[in-house]
């Protein structure tokens, strides 16, 4: 068994594989960069060692440094986890040269399967469904135009290199081929440092399906079973479950050996998954990701084993635990994945600092989390905070559980989706297995939070806030008296106490008035219209309950600096409290001004001062957490100014450009 172990990667991917390593006694080393000094998965390793600044390129995909770290630290093995380096022939070849055991396939299978362009020849050729397309070794976008034409649309262009769904696009129209082209290249070349591109049909609507493989160095194959990972937004996965629904079991059964026609004819070693389009009559090969994938997890709780310690085992020369016929499939699980992303405005990725972040703990619920409470979520890397997958002994009962445990996720300080994810587990599509990989990005309203927050919320809220302001430490020098000013109840001879709150949320005003009796909240006005009766209002431990009218409300919450942040059953809230004696007043910083709503760096700027441009042109390109999001001209105008050029870093906020009304 491999004694001393670095993984060369971060978040929760990192903290899972030192939890295997920990258990069976192998001595572990973590890598950071400057944005993860101090993070979690440095924590939770033996030793940690700086490999650089905190863009990837100068930190987790520098080879060099890397190695050098595992030199330093004397590790006998390197673990790439997922994304980053996990599926570069030349990191694995770099480690067999130095003397490093790479836990992970060898270079050449990695090489065949590495390119899409390659991968599908092969593919086509050992006789796997293959989608038509282009796969050809001309690269240059007028060539990949004639191609993309002659093949039809609508088609996908993905790069070559790489995974995750990153720098896919779709072209309907024949107008956005020469602009989605442009963008391939450029995400491609950015995010894998390969410029390739593959030309694919579209098939509007299929389900993503995917077989896990393992071999190990004395020829043995086996599969693990399936699984369905069709709950996606913009190619990124977010719901994942094993096996996969509703499949015809010869179907499957087709589906699994296709997958071990694929690692077979690589010749692969380790943890590998294949994975297929399947478009309600026949699966396509699609790409063969050669890492562990994010969604092991449900694997592994279907079959009871730990993929990790599998590829430890394999690397270290070992035979496969099991054969074929001693893999066992029990149940069903479902793993969603936690992202600092808000749903609620385009799933724009959030960064900061973290004031709570608290995991659920439930009977048959696992996660896998990158991030606690306190920990900074950089705005340079990929969004993921942790996993949480609940096993049942069927799928209803698996999808029950992983909402409850969403719904039991509370955290502040960065936006997350785990109230979404919970709405779309119990959706009626989702349950009757009427998902399919468009659903998310044509459907997503359908699983919206409220647009407005109910009164009841607004008036929890203020109770919240009231009691934190009540629980605040008294003024300084005041320790040991009972001043009437440090009692902030509002408190007014021979009348009740009328105790006002302005609560922001989603650029709306609310306000709401407690109105309080004897000491005791008796009644809240809302927008100065609604009069509400209150009974039995308690706070305590972070929790607030009272009874609104005749029915009882309870909500979690939690007080930092001007924010409150709520938690109902079903929505989390991050209300701002707004102090009309103390708030600011200040004019647009200029007319037309036009600002981003995340960190991220310039890509792209298609257009010059002095330029007219028409509502909808597009004028910066931003990238944050490896997505691009685009800035379009909301009127029609001439650039006036531009504060940002390409490869500029800009923070949330920041005026991007000016635009004068036309």
């Amino acid at each position: 068994m491999i004694k001393t172990l670095l993984v060369a990667n971060r978040g929760e991917i990192a903290c899972r594989i030192f939890r295997t390593a920990k258990r069976l006694g192998v001595r572990t080393i973590a890598v950071y960069s400057d944005a993860d000094a101090g993070s979690r998965h440095t924590r939770e390793a033996g030793e940690a060692v700086r490999i650089g600044a905190a863009p990837a390129r100068e930190s987790y995909l520098d080879i060099t440094r890397i190695l050098d770290a595992a030199r330093v630290s004397g590790a006998q093995a390197i673990h790439p986890g997922y994304g980053f380096l996990s599926e570069n022939p030349q990191f694995a070849q770099a480690c067999a040269d130095a003397g490093i055991i790479f836990v992970g396939p060898p270079a050449r299978a990695m090489s065949a399967m590495g390119s899409k362009i390659v991968a599908k020849t092969r593919m086509r050729a050992a006789g796997v469904p293959v989608l038509p397309g282009y796969a050809g070794a001309e690269q240059g976008l007028d060539e990949l135009a004639r191609e993309a034409r002659s093949a039809g649309l609508p088609l996908i262009i993905k790069p070559a290199a790489g995974g995750g769904g990153k720098g896919m696009q779709i072209v309907r129209e024949e107008s956005e081929l020469t602009a989605a082209l442009a963008a391939a290249r450029r995400l491609a070349q950015s995010a894998f440092g390969d410029g390739a591109l593959l030309l694919e049909r579209y098939l509007a609507a299929p389900r993503h399906i995917e077989v896990q493989v393992f071999a190990d160095t004395h020829g043995n194959f086996v599969h693990l079973g399936d699984r369905d990972c069709s709950t996606q937004r913009r190619h990124q996965k977010l719901i994942e479950e094993a096996p996969a629904p509703s499949l015809p079991e010869p179907l499957r059964e087709r589906l699994r050996a296709a997958a071990l026609v694929v690692a077979r004819e690589i010749g692969y070693v380790s943890a590998g998954t294949v994975e297929f389009l399947f478009d309600g009559h026949e699966f396509y090969f699609m790409e063969m990701n050669t890492r562990l994938q994010v969604e092991h997890t449900v694997t592994e709780a279907v079959t009871g084993l730990d993929l990790v310690e599998w590829q430890l085992r394999v690397a270290a020369g070992e035979a496969l635990p099991l054969s074929q016929e001693q893999v066992r499939l029990e149940g069903h699980a479902i793993e969603a994945r936690i992202c600092a992303e808000d749903p609620e405005r385009g799933f724009l990725p959030s960064a900061g600092r973290l004031q709570r972040m608290e995991w659920p703990q439930m009977e048959a619920v696992r996660v896998d989390a990158g991030f606690a409470t306190g920990d900074t979520v950089p705005d340079c890397y990929d969004s993921l905070l942790g996993k949480i997958i609940a096993w049942g002994r069927n799928r209803e009962e698996a999808a029950a559980r992983l909402a409850a445990a969403l719904k039991a996720t509370y955290s502040a300080g960065v936006h997350t989706n785990e109230r979404w994810l919970a709405r779309i587990l119990e959706s009626p599509r989702f349950l009757k297995v009427r998902h399919n990989i468009a659903l998310l990005d044509k459907s997503a309203a359908e699983f919206a939070g409220s647009a407005t927050p109910l009164p009841e919320v607004l008036v929890l809220a203020a109770l919240a806030a009231h009691h934190g302001e009540k629980a605040r430490p008294p003024a300084a020098g005041a320790a040991g008296t009972a001043s009437p000013w440090d009692l902030r109840d509002a408190f007014t001879p021979n009348l009740p106490a009328l105790i006002p709150y302005s609560l922001s949320w989603r650029g709306e005003t609310y306000a709401v008035e407690l109105e309080y009796s004897g000491g005791k909240p008796t009644a809240a006005s809302v927008a100065g219209r609604t009069r509400l009766a209150l009974n039995n209002v308690a706070a305590e431990s972070g929790s607030i309950t009272a009874q609104v009218e005749a029915r009882r409300h309870q909500a979690r919450y939690q007080l930092a600096g001007a924010h409150v942040y709520l938690w109902t059953a079903d929505e989390q809230y991050d209300f701002l409290l707004e102090d009309p004696r103390t708030r600011e007043f200040s004019a647009s910083a200029a007319s037309g001004g036009l600002t981003t709503p995340l960190p991220g760096v310039v890509v792209s700027v298609p257009v010059a001062v002095g330029q007219k441009v028409t509502a909808g042109e597009v004028l910066m390109v931003i990238e944050a957490m490896k997505m691009e999001h685009t800035i379009t001209a909301p009127y029609a105008g001439t650039v006036a100014t531009i504060h940002f050029s390409q490869g500029a870093r800009v923070p949330e906020g920041s005026a991007l450009l000016e635009l004068t009304p036309q």
